[in-house]
């Protein structure tokens, strides 16, 4: 009996070992292990890209006399410099940017409006300080007429009959004028002006106008009618001489001020809003847009945009991305979670690739040289999930900062359902696997216990038959 007590402990301490090593194998989520160096250290979002430039502060910096500004990379994006940039501020005449921009989206450029007499009301309302063409009730005259009067001569009368002729009202064209800057990205623009009008509710900021102009400048017309020197309206019904124009931006109308990458802009001014400015330049295919408000004087609003223009070109570097760039990581990628999955009940239904159209950084980052990453890094892939999307970032990735360029969208089904386990981390093993294997290992053990019980059982009837027949024998 002692012999039997002792292997009954024995068996049943090594049971429970194998049991406790069994079931301490960890059942759990897959994971893609990746070597990218310490991704949540220097890993830049998309949306963090807009700004993240503005914290290296670069040693020629240009000093910029207004009260807000921004040097805005039109092909990217980001903000290379800017102050209050997010801050409203009146654009006076800047608003005719958004004014002529639906002008253009919506008319024929030979169209005739007549001018009625609610327009002839209006124009009578504004004081003297304002500039206008002279246009008279009933005067026939095309939109392109009133375009250039609105560019060239920042004619209110213009852009308040080119308002008007649209919306039927002012306070229509501005709602069209509000929904057009909330479809561009505007968060801080609400136009209640159809051409700047010294009004503290006709506000927007150096950011949203910078969306606004950089709408603008990719229609033709209106970056040829920005750059144009001078216009001529001919006679019409209620005007019986030519009106000559002359374009006041000193980007056009002077050599000081000439700046040969301009491609077009507005000015404005107002006692309340200061001197304005807004401009857009070309250089080698790539587009910046400036904006200045509140300008010290007339004149250096133009010197600061040059010199915001020079800084940018000299400093920053704004690259193409294209998927084919990345193809083949991509591809790597794709190969890794498909092995990952290969011994799963998972498998990939659908795989997606966005990616930006451009990145900028510091020309000295950029002169390193980059290489280009998938960041695998943070991968989980939860195996009990029956539907479940990984967004895998794609990066640009430079000697101190990784850029986010894209993503690769993998979305994961079951091919059948599963008993649904807690996830930890991976082993390697799959989850039905474990699962089997776990029962497969318990019922073993515990079949061996019961035929080892028997088998002891059967010993000790045998023994107690023995000692009962040696007994007989001895009697």
């Amino acid at each position: 009996m002692i012999y039997n007590n002792r292997s009954k402990k024995a068996l049943l301490s090594a049971v429970l070992a194998i049991l406790i090593t069994v079931m301490s194998l960890p059942l759990t989520t897959l994971a893609v292990n990746d070597d990218f160096d310490n991704p949540d250290d220097n890993l830049v979002s998309q949306n963090e890209q807009r700004t993240d430039l503005l914290s290296e502060t670069m040693p020629d910096a240009p000093v910029v006399s207004a009260d807000a500004y921004i040097l805005y990379d039109a092909d990217s994006g980001a903000v290379l410099q800017g102050q209050n940039y997010d801050v409203q501020k009146e654009p006076a005449s800047m608003t005719k940017v958004m004014t002529v921009l639906l002008a253009l989206e919506n008319l024929d450029m030979t169209e005739v409006v007549t001018i009625t007499p609610d327009m002839a009301t209006r124009f009578n309302q504004l004081s003297g300080d304002y500039v206008k063409l002279g246009l008279q009730e009933g005067e026939e005259i095309t939109v392109k007429d009133l375009i250039y009067g609105a560019v060239l001569k920042s004619a209110n009368d213009c852009s308040l009959a080119l308002g008007m002729y649209i919306g039927g009202t002012e306070e229509n064209y501005c709602n069209m004028m509000n929904d057009k800057a909330t479809e561009l990205g505007c968060l801080n623009t609400h136009f209640s002006s159809a051409f700047g009008y010294a009004n503290p509710d006709n506000l927007t900021t150096a950011y949203d106008l910078s969306l606004i102009l950089k709408e603008a400048v990719t229609n033709t017309s209106y970056s040829e009618i920005s750059r144009t020197y001078s216009y001529t309206i001919n006679a019409t019904n209620k005007y019986s001489d030519a009106r000559e124009l002359t374009n006041a931006n000193r980007f056009i109308c002077t050599t000081e001020y000439g700046y040969e990458y301009y491609i077009g802009g507005k000015t404005g001014f107002t006692d309340t809003a200061g001197y304005t400015l807004c401009a857009a330049a070309r250089k080698d295919g790539h587009t910046l847009i400036g904006v200045v408000f509140n300008a010290a004087d007339p004149e250096v609003r133009y010197a600061d945009l040059i010199h915001l223009f020079e800084y940018g070109y000299s400093n920053y570097t704004t690259l193409p991305v294209t998927e084919d760039e990345y193809s083949g990581i991509i591809d790597q990628a794709r190969l890794q979670i498909d092995d990952l999955l290969a011994e799963t009940n998972l498998y990939v239904s659908e795989q997606t690739v966005a990616m930006s159209a451009y990145v900028t950084t510091t020309s000295a980052r950029a002169q390193l040289g980059s290489t280009d990453k998938i960041d695998l890094s943070s991968v989980i892939i939860d195996e009990n999930a029956n539907e479940q999307t990984i967004n895998i970032p794609i990066c640009k990735c430079y000697t101190d900062k990784n850029y986010i360029v894209g993503a690769l969208t993998v979305q994961i089904l079951q091919k059948n359902s599963v008993v649904e386990i807690t996830p930890v981390k991976n082993t390697g093993l799959t989850q039905v696997r474990k699962i089997l294997i776990t029962f497969a290992a318990i019922s073993g053990l515990i079949l061996v216990l019961v035929i080892c019980m028997l088998i002891f059982r059967r010993k000790i009837i045998r023994r107690r038959k023995n000692e009962s027949d040696r007994k007989s024998r001895v009697l």
